[in-house]
């Protein structure tokens, strides 16, 4: 199985549906209760419901799911009987694996329970209908025409050390995201420093996104939170929740964290652990994510519906 530790819980949702054609002499029988094994429907909604639950018993790769919905409805045309199965999780990832199966699996059953009564009976279709959540909800947001700073606070004595490290990684991954970048700079740990490198980034810059690197413990030097309380004009606590909660769940040490985050003008100014293992962290829990924060700086509403059909 693929890796997933490094993803964060959301709301996944999708929606498949399979197509069953029969005779018109088959499904008014089925009407009319006059089905010799009982009722196909009923005895099918279970199977499927069962199936969802058990896709990674079935499919090698999938992951074990704890799903949260599956239900199936079905609806009777003239000559066949579409199953159109719903599965929702709060988990890590997608569900359509899930949808396909409980889709496939209540027209078998149906097949099963109808075969003796019809020969013309045939599978004609099992399709993804549409999927939401994780990554494929930010498939039209990236970095492109965005402007960004990495900026490490370097301890005065130790200079960047480990903190440039982090710094490096976090510009290779905004690089990936196609973030136009304004270099990777040093400003030393002192608290009118770095309030004075994080006013130019916003006032004179105009630059649509600052990360810092470094300076969020405990310890004399860590002055980042005091220096954004001198900077940014609007708090955005629900980032820092989202990031002490998603490193929480991989290390103890997260309650330590002082990050914060917020916008002075148009820029989004976030701060992040100075090590690199923290910081990629960090970096896992806020892409893709906060891109869509910038479409909400241009006053664009909130995306709806489904991500792409498959």
């Amino acid at each position: 199985m693929r890796d997933i530790s490094t993803k964060f819980n959301t709301l996944r949702t999708a929606v498949a549906e399979a197509t069953l054609a029969l005779s018109p002499k088959t499904l008014e029988m089925i009407r009319a209760g006059e089905i010799p094994k009982g009722d196909p429907l009923e005895v099918a909604r279970v199977a499927a419901v069962q199936a969802a639950k058990q896709t990674s018993a079935i499919i090698p790769y999938c992951h074990p799911l704890p799903l949260d919905f599956a239900g199936v409805e079905f609806d009777l045309g003239p000559d066949r009987i579409r199953a159109t199965m719903t599965v929702k999780a709060i988990y890590k990832t997608g569900v359509e694996m899930e949808a396909l199966c409980g889709a496939t699996v209540a027209a078998l059953t149906l097949y099963d329970m109808l075969k003796m009564l019809d020969d013309t009976l045939e599978i004609l279709s099992v399709r993804l209908l549409g999927k939401k959540g994780g990554k494929s909800d930010f498939k039209k947001d990236s970095g492109q025409g965005l402007r960004a700073v990495v900026l490490v606070v370097a301890d005065q004595q130790a200079g960047g050390g480990e903190n440039d490290a982090a710094g490096k990684l976090i510009e290779e991954r905004l690089l990936s995201l196609g973030f136009a970048l304004d270099g990777r700079r040093t400003v030393t740990a002192g608290l009118e420093e770095v309030a004075g490198a994080l006013r130019a980034c916003a006032d004179e810059q105009k630059l649509d996104l600052v990360l810092t690197s470094g300076g969020t413990a405990f310890g004399e030097e860590d002055i980042i939170p005091e220096a954004m309380s001198r900077v940014i004009e609007k708090e955005i606590p629900g980032i820092a929740e989202v990031l002490r909660a998603y490193a929480r769940e991989r290390s103890p040490l997260a309650m330590f964290s002082r990050v914060r985050a917020g916008l002075r003008g148009k820029t989004i100014i976030i701060n992040l652990p100075g090590d690199p293992q923290g910081a990629g962290e960090y970096l896992a829990a806020l892409f893709p994510g906060l891109l869509h924060a910038f479409r909400m700086l241009r006053g664009e509403k909130h995306a709806q519906g489904y991500g792409e059909k498959k």
